[in-house]
């Protein structure tokens, strides 16, 4: 066989590129999940654990998640600390970070007025068959005066410890981490030839961080399939017969921002819509199906400068900041259609006060969501400010692992989304590098870590 006949053979990239490989763990999944709650049912009712194949996937999942988990408070650390030291570089760093801001604001009001339709035409609280007894208290409860004390860090590093009788369950506060960086960054900039070697450490752990961090995330298939393996065996068709509508309605509410607001946003500012998706893909694939808006940060960095043409400078500032503060999907579409699904589910009518205080909360209150998995923070603050009962968090647990995945891969598109945006709008994008990128993405994802090129 000539070499021309061995590359025409050859199967094309999208075939055995990772989009490929995600796409293969998602079936996978299923079926695994499938196998296992079929084996579930003939196990004794108080088996609470399931059989061997969902206490597999479970441990597998939960140990994929726990990898992200761990490296999100360095990589926060790193990576503000550099973006804030960056904008140094920028001639208008201010105006920049300014307009980041306000157009995190802006798609998040649109995004809550999705939600809020959603929410209002299709009423999924009223069709819910959910067991009322299944209505509890959350172990944690979001508030305004407890989220103003969650900036304030306990300790430098963020960390918070809880005893029990044979453990010790560590914790770390991605807010805390947050402020700890930004006013380590303009620290260093006040300080300035002084914080040079400061700088210059956080910088290369950074890369060091991203590294460790692309290996977690070459596990992507693997994870989906254990992820997707669990929510069926574990929750499967049970939990979606009596949540069905809510489930239906939070993904017709995250495909409209994904569909109408986004696409509106693109057009106003010039950007071509299908351009625009085909290049952020991968990154959109991989928040769904890791859950973590932090997990995937140097994915969605990644593409904004080498895909999107959005400069290093400014995406080492905005993504960052993004992926711990803009949740359109955990922070606007979701506490928007869960509230309603509460007052609906209780009987509880809302006036335009309870309104306007859903479209306040989801555009003020978003950085409660911290960027790592789960919501459930940013729907008890959304609860208390309306005045709902809190117990209307336990009707919607069975099926946070399955709305979740939507809500991320939204939430990490919004970043990309807005990065561009604004490098638009500032004429400071790169228009070569979009251009190059028409002819595919795919390879960003097999090349590593941007510090992996350098070594």
């Amino acid at each position: 066989m000539t070499s021309t006949d061995k590359r025409t053979s050859r199967l094309p990239s999208w075939a055995t590129g990772f989009g490929a490989q995600i796409i293969a763990g998602l079936i996978i999944g299923l079926i695994l999940g499938f196998i296992a709650a079929g084996m579930d049912s003939g196990l004794p009712a108080d088996n609470e654990d399931g059989g061997w194949l969902t206490q597999l996937l479970s441990g597998v999942g939960d140990a994929y998640v726990q990898l992200l988990k761990v490296m999100v408070p360095p990589l926060i650390f790193a990576a503000v600390v550099t973006s804030v030291a960056n904008l140094r570089k920028v001639a208008n760093a201010a105006s920049l970070a300014i307009s980041t801001l306000v157009w995190f604001a802006i798609t998040a009001f649109f995004s809550v007025l999705m939600g809020i339709a959603v929410g209002v035409i299709m009423r999924p609280g009223d069709t819910s068959t959910v067991d009322a007894a299944e209505a509890a208290d959350p172990s944690r409860v979001g508030s305004w005066t407890g989220f103003l004390q969650s900036l304030l860090p306990e300790n430098f590093i963020g960390l918070s410890a809880s005893f029990s009788e044979d453990s010790v369950d560590l914790s770390f506060g991605a807010l805390q981490i947050l402020v700890i960086s930004l006013a380590l960054g303009i620290a260093a900039m006040k300080a300035g030839k002084a914080a040079e070697p400061f700088l210059e450490f956080t910088e290369s752990f950074l890369n060091v961080i991203q590294i460790v961090l692309w290996w977690i995330i070459r596990l992507a298939p693997i994870g989906t399939a254990a992820l997707i393996g669990k929510a069926v065996a574990s929750y499967g068709w049970d939990a979606l017969g009596s949540l069905g509508m809510f489930v239906l309605a939070m993904y017709i509410g995250l495909a409209l921002v994904i569909g109408v607001v986004y696409p509106l946003v693109l057009k106003y500012n010039n950007i071509p819509v299908l351009g625009f998706y085909k290049r952020v893909w991968p990154v959109f694939s991989l928040g769904f199906v890791t859950r973590s808006s932090m997990g995937v940060m140097p994915v969605t960095q990644r593409f904004s400068e080498q895909a999107m043409g959005v400069p290093r400078s400014y995406a080492s500032f905005a993504i960052p900041l993004g992926a711990t503060t803009k949740m359109d999907g955990c922070a606007s579409v979701y506490p928007a259609i869960a509230a309603l699904f509460v007052a609906q589910f209780f009987d509880i009518d809302l006036n335009l006060t309870h309104y306007l205080l859903i479209i306040f909360v989801s555009v003020i209150g978003s950085a409660a969501t911290a960027g790592t998995t789960g919501a459930t923070v940013m729907l008890t603050l959304m609860l208390s400010t309306l005045g709902l009962p809190l117990s209307g968090v336990g009707l919607l647990l069975a099926i946070e692992p399955i709305i979740d995945m939507g809500r991320t891969a939204v939430n990490v598109t919004g970043q990309v989304l807005v990065a561009t945006v604004v490098a638009k709008r500032a004429g400071i994008q790169d228009q070569q590098v979009w251009d190059e990128a028409e002819h595919g993405v795919n390879h960003l994802l097999k090349q590593g870590a941007p510090a992996e090129e350098k070594i």
